[in-house]
């Protein structure tokens, strides 16, 4: 009777196992979704922004800011994950392979499905391509080939998840090539634009449009553009003077290898 308890016990505990793996899987491709949205429609594509629609956030300052608190949660998100991930892996005794990528794919699929429901269709705070007549077509042609696709493909991975395994684990290596996508995929949001010569800074509140200008002249840049209080500029400045305007008073400066991805990509 006790090793027939015991041997119970072993299953839920196996059981329970699984399914954090895929529970940790399922959070870093929530995050790979979000990564996937924000890199491709606010800063390749510049479709929209988190919120476009939201009234009294009209400055592109406040915009891209917003943009930057998704992607930090989004990092957030997948560190989580991938923690999560590397705490299991030496806890599976079977090939994780395909399950791991099952679970990627249906938190993928979750991040495009929150997306769209809450954010397109209940919230209304941005849709995915604001300047289309037809806005409503583009929501559900991502929805089906970013949402419903991904879903249907990780449920049926993990449906058909293969049982053989090494002792080392495809756990481990499936995790590190993983975790390289993601750290990939976050340094190409910081990458500035090939070939963009200019740089766009956005000043905290409380900094004078004098300083800001002070702030300019001392890195050696030339003012292309501004807004009247010259709360963001866009500059000509050399790439290693980029770093400077944090000391005098920037919040974020496109192309600096700091969280200002959304800038990197902005068009002067």
């Amino acid at each position: 009777m006790k090793l027939e308890r015991y041997d119970a016990i072993g299953v839920i505990l196996e059981r329970h196992m699984k399914q954090s793996w895929t529970r940790w899987g399922g959070a870093l491709g929530f995050a790979l979704g979000g990564f996937f949205d924000g890199i491709l429609l606010h800063q390749i594509l510049q479709w929209h922004h988190l919120l476009s629609l939201v009234p009294g956030v009209n400055s592109i300052r406040a915009q891209v800011l917003w943009d930057g608190y998704f992607h930090a949660l989004m990092y957030v998100i997948a560190l989580v994950g991938l923690w999560g991930l590397w705490r299991a892996r030496a806890q599976v005794q079977e090939q994780w392979g395909r399950a791991l990528i099952g679970a990627l794919l249906i938190g993928f699929g979750l991040w495009h499905l929150v997306d769209s429901v809450l954010s397109h269709w209940v919230l209304g705070i941005h849709r995915i391509k604001l300047d289309s007549p037809n806005p409503l077509m583009w929501d559900l042609i991502w929805f089906v080939a970013f949402s419903l696709i991904p879903l249907v493909s990780g449920w049926l991975l993990l449906r058909k998840r293969a049982a053989s395994a090494t002792r080392m684990g495809a756990s481990t290596m499936a995790v590190l090539l993983v975790g390289l996508v993601t750290i990939g995929l976050g340094a190409w949001s910081l990458r500035p634009s090939p070939g963009q010569k200019y740089t766009t800074v956005v000043f905290a509140p409380g900094v004078r449009p004098a300083e800001a200008m002070n702030a300019i002249l001392a890195a050696g840049a030339r003012l292309a553009w501004s807004d009247p209080k010259m709360g963001v500029v866009v500059v000509e400045v050399d790439a290693d003077r980029r770093m400077s305007f944090y000391r005098r008073g920037a919040l974020l400066v496109g192309g600096s290898g700091l969280p200002s991805g959304c800038f990197s990509w902005s068009r002067a």
